[in-house]
């Protein structure tokens, strides 16, 4: 054997002819081929490490060893080539054999291949030449094995990568060792990869990452460990990490399944550790899943790894998928799925329409459902509380793959179906129920159930109400996305009443366990509220004898009110005193311990809200608990009585506010003095006994209007609820909270007093006195009944003239010291009557100002004001006369002249109406002094002026005395008045400019001049040009913006000359009437004068021309027009354009020379500027058209164009400058993304008129011929535009061309082009469209586009349908049966048609099955290569499908003919030769071929024993199974005899040969062991004589082949007999071996 050396210099001498004398010519094509290949084979360079660990598991390790895969860094140069840093690899595998280098010196022939039952992960065949991504000379040392590689061909043969050269050991051996370690042994592979220096990084950067599940699911490897390897380790990158994998094989078998747990750790930064449950099933392989690359594979094994725990990562994204290394692969669920995954090249992804891994895929689902429910059910002790970390495996999140997502989807399918759910029992048994029959609990319902449970409350029944319920340890908020995947759901609203109903929750537990259900029930109401929870007795309430009962939520406030006291130190005293009270209050209030409860808790709110709002409980205080007693108590006198004690003892304990009893109190029934229950009152008096209104008046005057007289009940002592009241404790009480009351508290009643109009006595008079004080001070009205009896009652004792007498206080006077001596000087005009002081004493000088409240006088002024009235007292009945007027105004110069003070004299008379004027009889304060500044005034107002024709010249002495009674004398701006005193409105036509204008001055000068504008408004007051005129309909002229008024002769004007410049200065004030004054309000008039004129289409030519000039004016000043004359000017119709219409501005155009192209393609509504019309003129008001709208430059009008395009019937007349302009227009509606027009103008060109190399088409089915088309069409192959009529210009433009519809990118014109495509006949041209198609991978999407041409010649040939061609026919079979277009197109067309237009690549199953049967009805003999490339294609794609086709079509098959050809015969009467001894007897009497042919000698492509299968699986029949033994001979009456097999037949020798013949035979194991068994098992019998057998074979066409044998030996294979003739009887072994020979094998 040649030692590695020499092995290494044979392959460069053999395989790479290095040192021969010629070198290979194929060796530059092998060089660039593996180049190739390693560049391209991922799309990550540092992808070589899942090579090197595939490797390392494929490889194969000695026993006892534990397999371990190590990576080492070092910046030292350890190979000599200048090499920045160094990667080492170690593996302590068995080393490399002799196979595995040449394998590696050459590409496609890895060891490994088809090699998947043994293990193998790896198949390429070029792994380990991805190592020259990152390195340029890689080194290998194993099993003596010093050699390395370069990227560089070979000097010697041109060849690189795959070429070995032999390396001296010295010095790079020594240097590994130092880095592996001095003291350890090498192991038996080292791999040196000195690193490019622009792969460093990267490689540091992805040994750092390496994933620490990269063991999980490899079956040898149980190390992996990277590390640095620097002098100074500071210096150290790469993070070192060390993972280790340990398997707890506690396998159980089930369902061809097995499970364990395997354990990761990771050394680094202190070490991790994670466990996994591992679950590994096998499932067979279905026909329709098998690949060639796996043909050999007859189960998927799938393995799914759940983490028991955060799974082991170091930053990167955890792989979901691994075929046995990780893919990049993220499939977002929480375990991983490992099997022998079909891979792309770069490893970083499954094929994803690979059939194989679709079959792989579609068995997860049944492994996962396994592995599941064996987590959940696995352990009975364990406990429920730990089944939710299991559910989290369930792939919850949505894959990024739509494949992983249809596994999601199949999961929850089949897991809808498993008995998976725990559900809470309450008992020691645990329950899975499927999910669709698990119900969830709300999380307060869980808690109830807790807290029940903890005082005994008995649940057994919990799932006995239609839903088995979750277990409490899963149904948590943070497993809602697990079970919301699994579609568990909340059980109904029902449930929970159910539940409540059988449990005995209400009354079963704590007051606690009591208020938690109101609460859950109140939480969750607007569910309840359409349950029977409605019906159930569920609210507690106190009731007779303080007994605590049960109501429904239903009968709340329909048959008993339920309360609660809204204080918790009230709860007792309102349920003791509503016991009281039961008789005649329907009212219950609930046990006091439930409010105690309620106040306390968290929630209370809650609670309360509910109860309140949706069970109508009344929460109350004893104030309005109070309020409610007093209405229902009725006609009960004893509970009237009860509920005065109430609400006096909850005062006394401050239970109600001195405010609420007062509330409380006067709306509550009372008892009056005949013992009658008195519902209504106005007041209330106290009991007559002892009261101070009996001394007074002597009876009781309020009794008609509603007061009740107490009854003595209210005096007496009681007991109620408990609480004791004293005797006539009640009564205080009462007089201050009813407003029982006595004088002088009562108010005075409204009717006469008997007793007051006779003199009272003196302590009545002070009673009396006190009493009125006390109404004072209360500010009482004194009714005027009670007051006039008082005030004119003589019960007052005075002195008149020195004699006693009886005098009503209002006749009467209490002298004071401001009367000074004027009583003795007899100044006095009248008596007066004074108080008798002498008899009152001082006490009644404490009384003044009662006195005086009753009318008594005191002070001078009101003795004047006596004598006032004395004076007037004469006009009481009549108009003063004259002298009395003038004896009035001389009293008062009287006054003055003495310097006394007349105000309260006149004040006392200024108001009354005695004074005469021009309009009546006035007070002075209603009347005007007369004189010549009211003249004006007098025109418009009717003024009460004193008349002086009555009073005569006199009067005017006094104006000072008039002036101080009031009367106004002087106009001192007193245009209130004149205001006040108008004239009608019928006077108010044709005023004097006087008049008008002292009009506007009175309402300039008041605040509110309402009244004054009404009346101007609807007068015709005002003078214009159109005469006079109401304010409304008048405009006051402004030089500055009144041309706007003079467009139209529509507008009244006010007569500024009429009136004079002053009335501009009161714009307001008119404006205030009506009048329009300021621009804004005119621009709005002038606006609907427009739009009227414009309605009924009477703007003329010179109204526009006026309104621009006018419009042009204005602008330039900078007056700014109102919106609503700017949207009427842009809206309303008023210019006349070239179509003879009006139209509004925005829809109008101002012509330029620039529309002259698009004119003639277009009918555009251009202002007429005719001379008939505007003319020339109005283009002088271009910018005031323009902003008002009208379209002034062609770029802004491309909106009309769109509307507006006729295109002509006849394409040929429209120019290219027209063409243009359409186009410029296109463009500038893109620039204005109006997208809307450019789709309108679409339309309306949507008609042909573009001019193409194949005619006038409509613009969608045209082409823009653009640089990018040059490189695989000409313009001619097409419809593109003809750019020699359009000139190059047109390109520019193809934005606008492709808004209308024509194709300008390359990428969009495959529709069009495959459409044209079958116009041409000429092949150049139709390759160039199939190019281009297959360029931009288009596929047809109609039958017409899928036809293809088969060429005869350049310019001839025919279309045919893609299903009669098929892409190859390497066999040369179907020439005459499909076009093969490889005789006509190159490969990468092959491919277009293959993938656009579904060419087969190869004759289908069908097609040869069409080709066999046209053999049949042929005749044709078959030659053999025919025959063998035939069943060849049959061997390859056998399937079930393939039997059921061919057993069902095939009518004839290939027999042994032994001619120059293959015939065909009838499956029926040809057979599989499965009895040689047979055969060769019927072959030697027949007279046709009877046996189905094979190929001789058997191929390798085609083997015997696969093809006769084939035959007997589509209906040919076994030779032995069919034939008839018809005849076997006796033994002459002489029995067989049964020998020793071992002695007389099956010996050493024989055992021995037959074992070598079965071991070259390809079949399996099994059936090789059953045969040797039988062959020890045989039964021999020896007979005396040669056995003869005849036998027969019936063919379809009804004849019969009859045959006979004379044989020494026969074999019965199915009872194992071997009957032999007696070889002692023979003469000579030679004649014993001629007997043998002639050996029967029968059934």
């Amino acid at each position: 054997m040649a030692t590695p050396k020499e092995h290494v210099k044979e392959i460069r001498r053999i395989k790479f002819s290095i040192g021969a004398k010629e070198p290979n010519p194929l060796t530059e094509d092998l060089h660039q081929a593996v180049k190739n290949l390693s560049a391209e084979l991922y799309a990550k360079d540092v992808h070589f490490l899942m090579e090197l660990i595939q490797n390392a598991e494929d490889n194969e390790y000695e026993e006892g060893v534990d397999p371990s895969l190590q990576f080492v860094i070092t910046s030292k140069d350890i190979t000599g080539t200048g090499a920045a840093s160094t990667l080492l690899i170690f593996n302590n595998e068995k080393g490399f054999s002799p196979k595995n280098i040449e394998s590696i010196c050459s590409v496609g022939r890895s060891t490994k291949k088809n090699n998947r039952k043994r293990g193998y992960i790896g198949e390429k065949g070029i792994g380990f030449k991805s190592v020259f991504l990152i390195t340029s000379q890689p080194y290998i040392f194993s099993n003596g094995y010093q050699i390395r590689f370069n990227e560089s061909p070979c000097k010697e043969c041109n060849v690189g990568y795959i070429v070995p050269e032999w390396v001296e050991e010295n010095p790079i051996l020594s240097e590994i060792r130092h880095i592996y370690g001095s003291n350890s042994n090498l192991p038996t592979t080292t791999i040196l990869l000195p690193l490019k220096p622009d792969k460093v990084k990267p490689v540091k950067q992805q040994l750092s990452s390496i994933h620490p599940e990269l063991l999980l699911f490899l079956s040898k490897i149980k190390r992996l460990s990277v590390r640095e390897d620097n002098e100074d380790p500071r210096c150290n990158t790469v993070t070192a990490i060390s993972i280790t994998s340990e398997t707890n094989f506690v396998t159980r078998k089930n369902i061809d399944a097995e499970s364990y747990l395997l354990h990761l750790s990771a050394d680094e930064r202190g070490g991790e550790e994670c466990s996994y449950h591992m679950w590994r099933q096998r499932f067979p392989v279905r026909p329709e899943n098998k690949v060639e690359r796996r043909i050999e594979v007859e189960e998927y094994v799938i393995t799914l790894a759940f983490p028991n725990g955060e799974r082991l990562n170091r930053g990167s994204t955890s792989p979901g998928i691994y075929a046995f290394l990780p893919t990049e692969m993220v499939t977002n669920f929480p375990f991983i799925i490992q099997a022998d995954f079909l891979l792309a090249s770069s490893r970083e992804t499954i094929l994803l329409d690979c059939n194989w891994n679709q079959g792989i895929l579609n068995c997860v689902p049944s492994a996962f459902v396994n592995a599941f429910t064996s987590l959940v059910k696995e352990k009975e002790d364990a406990p429920v509380s730990i089944l939710p970390r299991m559910f989290g495996f369930l792939p919850v999140m949505s894959s990024p793959y739509a494949l992983f997502n249809s596994v999601r989807e199949s999961i929850q399918s089949k897991l809808m179906e498993e008995s998976i759910i725990p559900c809470e029992s309450y008992t020691q048994q645990k329950f899975f129920h499927k999910p669709h029959e698990v119900g969830r609990l709300r999380p307060a319902f869980w808690n109830l159930l807790k807290m029940a449970r903890q005082q005994g409350v008995c649940l057994d029944n919990i799932s006995t109400h239609g839903k088995y319920i979750l277990s409490s340890a899963f149904d948590e908020e943070e497993y809602d996305h697990l079970l919301n995947f699994l579609k568990v759901e909340y059980v109904n609203d029902e449930w929970y009443a159910k539940c409540v109903r059988s449990s005995n929750l209400v009354l079963g537990g704590s007051e606690d366990l009591y208020l938690e259900l109101l609460l859950f029930a109140a939480e969750n109401w607007r569910s309840f509220s359409n349950t029977s929870l409605v019906d159930m007795p569920l609210l507690k309430y106190v009731g007779a004898q303080s007994q605590v009962s049960l109501c429904r939520i239903n009968e709340v406030s329909q048959q008993r009110e339920i309360l609660l006291s809204n204080t918790s130190n009230r709860i007792s005293w309102l349920i003791d005193w509503n016991g009281e009270f039961l008789g005649v209050n329907n009212r219950f209030f609930l046990p006091e311990s439930t409010q105690c409860e309620i106040c306390s808790h968290s929630k209370r709110q809650t609670i309360w809200d509910w109860l309140m709002k949706e069970v109508k409980v009344s929460c109350v205080s004893v104030y309005t608990y109070a309020l409610h007693l007093s209405k229902v108590l009725g006609s009960d006198r004893k509970r009237v009585v009860t509920y005065v004690h109430f609400l006096y003892h909850s005062l006394r304990k401050n239970y109600l506010s001195t405010t609420e009893v007062d509330c409380a109190a006067g709306s509550m029934p009372l008892v009056n003095n005949y013992g009658q229950v008195i519902v209504s009152r106005q007041g209330v008096l106290v009991p007559a006994n002892g009261s101070r209104w009996v001394q007074l008046i002597g009876s009781n005057p309020w009794r008609n209007e509603g007061y009740v007289e107490l009854g003595e009940d209210y005096l007496y002592s009681g007991n109620y609820a408990g609480v004791l009241t004293k005797e006539k404790e009640l009564l205080q009480f009462l007089k201050s909270h009813v407003a029982a009351s006595d004088i002088p508290d009562l108010p005075p009643p409204d009717a006469q007093i008997p007793s007051f109009f006779s003199l009272l006595t003196k302590q009545n008079a002070f009673l009396l006195l006190e009493w009125i004080r006390n109404l004072k001070e209360k500010g009482r009205y004194m009714p005027k009944n009670f007051f006039n009896c008082i005030k004119n009652g003589s019960w007052l004792r005075v002195s008149l003239s020195g004699s006693v007498s009886y005098k009503p206080p209002s006749q009467s006077f209490l002298l004071t010291s401001s009367w000074g001596c004027l009583l003795q000087n007899g100044s006095v005009l009248v008596d007066i009557p004074l108080v008798d002081q002498s008899f009152y004493g001082k006490e009644i000088s404490n009384y003044k100002e009662e006195l005086r409240k009753v009318g008594v006088m005191f002070e001078f002024n009101e003795a004047c004001e006596y004598i006032g009235k004395h004076l007037m007292s004469m006009a009481d009945s009549s108009t003063l006369t004259r002298a009395h007027v003038f004896s009035i105004l001389n009293f008062i110069r009287f006054l003055r002249d003495r310097l006394l003070p007349p105000d309260d004299f006149i004040n006392r008379i200024k108001d009354r109406r005695w004074l005469r004027t021009s309009q009546g009889d006035r007070s002075p304060l209603d009347s005007v002094f007369y004189d010549q500044e009211w003249e004006a005034a007098s025109q418009i107002s009717d003024i009460p002026f004193i008349d002086h024709d009555y009073y005569g010249a006199e009067i005017i002495s006094f104006r000072e005395e008039l002036q101080l009674l009031g009367v106004v004398v002087g106009f001192r701006g007193n245009y209130q008045l004149i205001v006040d005193n108008l004239k009608s409105p019928s006077c108010f036509t044709y005023l004097a400019a006087k008049a008008v204008l002292l009009m506007l001055e009175c309402m300039h000068h008041l605040s509110s001049s309402d009244k004054l504008v009404r009346i101007l408004k609807d007068s015709m007051l005002l003078k214009t040009n159109k005469g006079y005129k109401s304010p409304a309909e008048c405009y006051l002229f402004d030089p500055e913006w009144g041309c706007l008024l003079q467009v139209f002769n529509s507008f009244s004007l006010v007569d500024i000359q009429f009136y004079g410049d002053s009335i501009l200065s009161f714009r307001n004030e008119l404006a205030k009437i009506g009048v329009l004054v300021d621009f804004e309000e005119a621009t709005k008039a002038f606006a609907r004068v427009f739009r009227q004129q414009a309605s009924s289409s009477s703007i003329n030519k010179d109204n526009v021309l006026s309104f621009l000039a006018c419009y042009k004016k204005l602008k330039h000043i900078g007056f700014k027009f109102h919106s609503d004359l700017k949207k009427c000017i842009r809206e309303v119709k008023w210019l006349r354009t070239r179509l003879a219409d009006c139209r509004a501005p925005k829809d109008c155009i101002l012509v330029s020379p620039d529309w002259i192209s698009i004119s003639s393609i277009s009918l555009l509504p251009f202002i007429d500027y005719g001379e008939n019309y505007y003319g020339k003129g109005i283009l002088k008001y271009k910018e005031e058209l323009k902003s008002m709208g009208v379209v002034v430059s062609f770029k802004c009008g491309a909106k009309f164009v769109a509307s507006s395009l006729r295109l002509p019937q006849d394409p040929s007349s429209i120019t290219a400058a027209a063409a243009y302009s359409l186009l410029e227009c296109i463009r500038n509606l893109q620039e204005e993304s109006n997208e809307p027009l450019i789709a309108t103008l679409s339309q309306n060109a949507a008609q042909e008129w573009i001019k193409t190399h194949v005619g006038y088409r409509s613009p969608d089915k045209c082409l823009l011929f653009g640089s990018g088309w040059g490189s695989t069409l000409s313009r001619e192959d097409g419809p593109f535009i003809d750019e020699t009529f359009y000139g190059p210009s047109i390109s520019s433009y193809s934005k606008e061309l492709n808004a209308l519809g024509v194709v300008v990118e390359k990428r969009n014109g495959c529709l069009l082009l495959a459409s044209y495509l079958n116009t041409h006949t000429n092949f150049m041209v139709i390759k160039r469209i199939y190019s281009y198609l297959n360029e931009l991978n288009w596929k047809p999407t109609g039958e017409d586009a899928a036809k293809i041409w088969i060429p005869n010649g350049s310019n001839d040939g025919e279309w045919v349908s893609s299903d009669e061609c098929v892409l190859h026919d390497k066999d040369g079979l179907f020439g005459q049966q499909l076009n093969v277009l490889d005789k006509y197109y190159e490969m990468k067309l092959l491919n277009f048609f293959s993938n656009a237009l579904e060419v087969k690549r190869f004759p289908s199953l069908a097609d040869y099955c069409k080709l066999w049967m046209d053999w049949e009805d042929s005749g044709h003999l078959l030659s053999s290569d025919e025959c063998i490339a035939f069943w060849e294609f049959v061997a390859k794609h056998w399937s079930l499908v393939t039997q059921k086709v061919l057993s069902e079509n095939f009518l004839k098959l290939p027999v042994l003919s032994g001619s120059d050809g293959i015939s065909l015969m009838d499956k029926y009467d040809v057979f599989i030769a499965d009895d040689l001894c047979l055969k060769d007897l019927f072959e030697q009497s027949a007279s046709q071929p009877l046996f189905v042919w094979y190929p001789q000698p058997s191929l390798q492509s085609l083997p015997r024993n696969k093809l006769l299968d084939i035959y007997s699986k589509i209906g040919v029949r076994n030779l032995s199974e069919y034939v008839q033994k018809s005849k076997q001979s006796a033994f002459d009456g002489v029995a067989p005899t049964q020998v020793n097999s071992r002695e007389v037949f099956i010996e050493r020798g024989l055992f021995k040969l037959i074992l070598g013949f079965l071991a070259d035979l390809q079949i399996e194991v099994q059936k090789r062991h059953d045969a040797l068994k039988g062959l020890l098992e045989i039964t021999v019998l020896e007979t005396p004589t040669p056995i003869t057998v005849e036998y027969s074979l019936p063919l379809k066409s009804g004849k019969i082949i009859n045959v006979s044998a004379r044989r020494l030996m026969r074999w019965e294979r199915e009872r194992y007999f071997w009957r032999m003739k007696n070889f002692s009887l023979l003469p000579s072994l030679l004649v014993r071996l001629k007997l043998v020979t002639s050996l029967q094998i029968s059934d």
